[in-house]
């Protein structure tokens, strides 16, 4: 191993270990890792399916079920067909998968070709799993469930996980693998771009945490993934080694998720899958190296992605800091409750991602989602939303510009042209929405 050792940045302060299946979902962005091979952001396994394809599937979104702003896509010309709710998931039937889109990834110097085989996941050891959690989510305006891993930080609760993991989530649980204890958990804050998010047990106390690698790691090293592989509720250790550093894999785009590069990645080859992401990669002393991010599917050997530990550490220092620079996100965003048909622009405040350029002047309204600010207001499909307190609107993308700019809680002046072209405005009280 290097002699090198990234320090962990403060003000984690990563404490010593002490002596001593619901339905899922896959939910994840995919690339190729080889020529013809697909990588996927490994998230969470949906809600009622049984494939085992490592590739975005989900359960249909069925009528009333997605509450977010998202401006949907343009062909969705009928309501009960609603948009996806955006994030790592596409939205397929039971059992569907996508293929790779023959994007790239790459990076430094590999120690070798992968073998030709490769071992099987098997059942975490003790040791193994000291600080790692299953954490299960609800995604409650799409009607879905998923379930993915994430890593202990310090004894009171500060838990380490993929951004993917939670996005798009109304309710977090997570529980403890050695004890079996369940806790409700909030988002302290994410690095959508980065890939890293961090959370809150609420209610922790005297957990047991995770001990990060004080040695560095280098090409060839063994390791170990540990995560809740498949959403199965339990933790499964997949051995393998490491093939690169300073690896880069570009991830592609869904239905609502854009394609994105992460730089800087442990390359590795183990048999890890959907549901393993935010679950630790271990080296031969058991110490936390990495966080298992993506991984390769539709080849005999599964080439792997972790985020180093340090560079996640060093988000998770700027998140406690409250900096919201560098594509950081601070706790939950504001949603106003409706999905604009005239792009892909998801309006619902901060971590929106812009798409195609809208054809209408104004917001249109695509649908409105039950029990929100705007079906409160009155706001229909069909309806052009035209200004926020006095601003105005030309398109989704700047209806999701603005409403980034207020918190839950805030009073907003919606304006909006109905159907029959009369001009209307109500002041409503914007909601916390789902993780970004």
């Amino acid at each position: 191993m290097s002699d090198e050792t990234p320090a962990p940045a403060a003000p984690v302060t990563i404490e010593p270990e002490p002596e001593a299946p619901p339905r899922r979902r896959f939910r994840g962005r995919h690339a190729a890792v080889a020529a013809a091979a697909s990588a996927l952001v490994l998230g969470a396994v949906a809600t009622g399916l049984t494939t085992t394809a490592v590739s975005p599937t989900t359960s249909t979104t069925t009528a009333g079920a997605a509450a977010l702003e998202a401006d949907a896509p343009a062909s969705l010309g009928d309501t009960s067909a609603l948009p996806a709710v955006p994030g790592g998931a596409a939205r397929l039937p039971s059992g569907g998968t996508w293929p790779g889109d023959g994007s790239t990834a790459g990076g430094g110097a590999s120690s070798g070709a992968a073998a030709a085989t490769q071992e099987e996941a098997t059942a975490a050891s003790d040791t193994e799993a000291t600080g790692i959690v299953l954490i299960d989510t609800v995604l409650g305006y799409d009607d879905a469930e998923a379930a993915g891993t994430g890593m202990v930080l310090t004894s009171d609760g500060l838990v380490l996980t993929n951004n993917h993991v939670i996005e798009d989530s109304t309710e977090i649980s997570v529980t403890i693998a050695d004890t079996g204890e369940t806790y409700a958990a909030t988002v302290v804050g994410v690095d959508d771009a980065d890939d890293v998010a961090l959370l809150q047990l609420d209610g922790a106390s005297g957990l047991t945490t995770v001990t990060v690698d004080d040695d560095g790691v280098t090409a060839g090293d063994d390791v170990t993934a540990v995560g809740n592989a498949e959403g199965g509720g339990v933790l499964m250790a997949a051995d393998g080694s490491v093939t690169a550093l300073e690896s880069s894999v570009t991830t592609s785009a869904d239905f609502t998720t854009a394609s994105e590069t992460l730089d800087g990645m442990i390359e590795f080859s183990a048999d890890v899958v959907g549901g393993d992401s935010g679950g630790a990669l271990l080296d031969d002393e058991g110490e936390v190296i990495g966080m298992t991010t993506a991984a390769s599917t539709g080849t005999a050997v599964t080439t792997a992605f972790a985020i180093p530990i340090e560079d996640a550490l060093a988000i998770v220092a700027q998140i406690q800091a409250g900096d919201e620079s560098d594509g950081v996100t601070l706790g939950y965003p504001a949603m106003l409750g409706v999905a604009i048909a005239s792009d892909q622009q998801f309006a619902f405040g901060p971590g929106g991602r812009a798409a195609q350029a809208s054809t209408t002047e104004g917001a249109e309204v695509q649908y409105v989602y039950a029990g929100t600010p705007a079906a409160d207001a009155g706001l229909a499909a069909g309806d052009v939303v035209t200004d926020v307190d006095g601003t105005a609107v030309a398109s989704g993308s700047e209806l999701a510009a603005l409403l980034d700019t207020y918190e839950p809680g805030d009073s907003v002046t919606i304006g909006w042209t109905d159907a029959a072209g009369a001009a209307q405005a109500a002041t409503v009280t914007l909601i916390e929405g789902p993780a970004i």
